[in-house]
């Protein structure tokens, strides 16, 4: 490697894959390390119940969020597409979402999740994150910011069988190819197929 080269950069023409959390005992475990930091442990839990990127999570202003209940839409343009979207908060997230703003001093035009300097959280900074956690918690393999998407995808498929078109709807993807490689399950998926018996 030569100096000053990010290692961590894929080679011209190679693609790093990110993987989704997939054991449920993993993310209790990350849950609860992050149990004493609201903003972390709401960065987690709405990145892991949506289907929205980083770069959406960091662009959300507390008052697109504060007066949200269980079964309201989150509302907001995708910084990749253009696009609108809306996402339909679950408990979970209103929960983790007003734990993170009750005890602090949030401004309506404040970002949701902030820097330690007071600035809004970069994609880079959530990935650094994302791959703390999971090193926190002894996790190998490849972890960053899209883990948080994937790790929603990936069990809203295996825990929930919710459908391939259904999730390539909600992840905004242009063929069920795309998503079933995004979610990191087709592998096994095909496996088991070839097991069935006639």
């Amino acid at each position: 490697m030569k100096p000053g080269q990010n290692d961590n950069h894929p080679a011209k023409d190679s693609r790093i894959t990110v993987e989704p959390i997939k054991a449920v005992k993993d993310i209790k475990s990350i849950k609860k390390i992050l149990a004493s930091k609201p903003r972390d442990l709401c960065l987690f839990i709405l990145g892991i119940n949506t289907s929205l990127r980083a770069s959406d999570l960091v662009s959300i202003k507390v008052s697109m969020v504060k007066s949200l209940e269980p079964g309201d839409e989150l509302v907001l343009k995708e910084k990749k597409t253009g696009k609108p979207r809306r996402i339909t908060m679950n408990k979970a997230v209103v929960d983790a979402i007003q734990g993170l703003l009750t005890p602090a001093p949030y401004k309506d035009d404040d970002y949701l999740f902030k820097s330690q300097r007071g600035d809004v959280l970069t994609v880079p900074s959530v990935s650094r994150l994302v791959k703390g956690w999971c090193r926190a918690i002894n996790l190998k393999g490849n972890y960053a910011s899209h883990t948080l998407r994937k790790t929603w995808g990936y069990h809203q498929r295996t825990a929930f069988n919710v459908d391939i078109p259904t999730l390539m709807s909600c992840f905004n993807h242009s063929t069920q190819r795309q998503t079933l490689e995004y979610l990191c399950v087709q592998p096994s998926e095909i496996k088991s197929v070839y097991m069935n018996e006639l």
